[in-house]
């Protein structure tokens, strides 16, 4: 089976829980195990959550502009890419990727990063190529739950 979908959502706080919702009734309706789609929904949330707060100026009449998030369902695994438009990261030699430094566990912000390290089981955080902004994609290994309502074919 394969699904995919993309949004492309408004800067705000409202859209995080729009894309959660669709990939959690997206991944329930494919009959993913539910334990699964808990931890990519909460990477999703995550990753979103700074494309809100990171990804770019807002416009200059004052309008937040947006970002955009992409999800595949393909075979056994599901791939997450949320993309901005603000400064990028700032990576290390060519190839390495950009480290994310641990937060402290106190910390009020500065985990989601790290959250997405544990959720998932690839992650690549990088700027987008040819141009200004952030990608973090990152994909985990589905199980599936009994009966699923939505066959392959």
């Amino acid at each position: 089976m394969s699904i995919w979908w993309s949004l492309h959502l408004r800067r705000e706080a409202a859209s995080v829980p729009l894309a959660r919702r669709l990939l959690i009734g997206t991944m329930e309706t494919a009959g993913v195990d539910p334990d699964v789609s808990f931890d990519l929904s909460v990477a999703l949330s995550e990753a979103c959550a700074n494309a809100v707060e990171h990804g770019g100026d807002d416009a200059p009449d004052g309008s937040a502009q947006a970002y955009r998030v992409t999800a595949y369902l393909d075979g056994e695994r599901c791939r997450i890419e949320v993309t901005d438009s603000g400064p990028g990261f700032s990576s290390g030699p060519a190839g390495a990727g950009v480290r994310i430094p641990a937060a402290p566990a106190d910390a009020e912000s500065g985990r989601g990063l790290c959250l997405i390290r544990e959720l998932a089981d690839h992650v690549h955080i990088g700027s987008a190529p040819g141009r200004s902004g952030s990608v973090v994609s990152f994909d985990k290994l589905l199980k599936w739950r009994e009966g699923p309502p939505l066959m392959a074919v």
